[in-house]
């Protein structure tokens, strides 16, 4: 599983100018299956995504969104094991 972080590195009416490829993108990936959860940070600085698969794949994918193409935004992403999870949610440790 892995914590995907966005940091907008330009003024946020640039980033605007990419969000509606942006948006698009997210649901690409909610309707893949690879991404899980995505958000923005507060205050508004960039995102947060919550996704699964593999290192190589979620490196990959990342590079496809607008607002790292456009530059728009830095992207980290950080793998982890989820050990405890609410009720629920267990599907999320496969």
């Amino acid at each position: 599983m892995f914590i995907v972080s966005l940091h907008y590195i330009v003024d946020l009416d640039i980033v605007d100018s990419h969000m509606d490829a942006h948006v698009a993108w997210l649901k690409e990936g909610l309707a893949d299956g690879w991404l899980l959860v995505a958000g923005r940070k507060v205050p508004r600085e960039g995102g947060i995504l919550i996704a699964r698969g593999n290192k190589a794949d979620i490196d990959a994918k990342v590079l496809t969104d607008p607002f790292v193409i456009n530059g728009a935004a830095e992207v980290t992403v950080t793998e982890f094991n989820p050990s405890f999870l609410a009720s629920g949610l267990e599907f999320l440790k496969t």
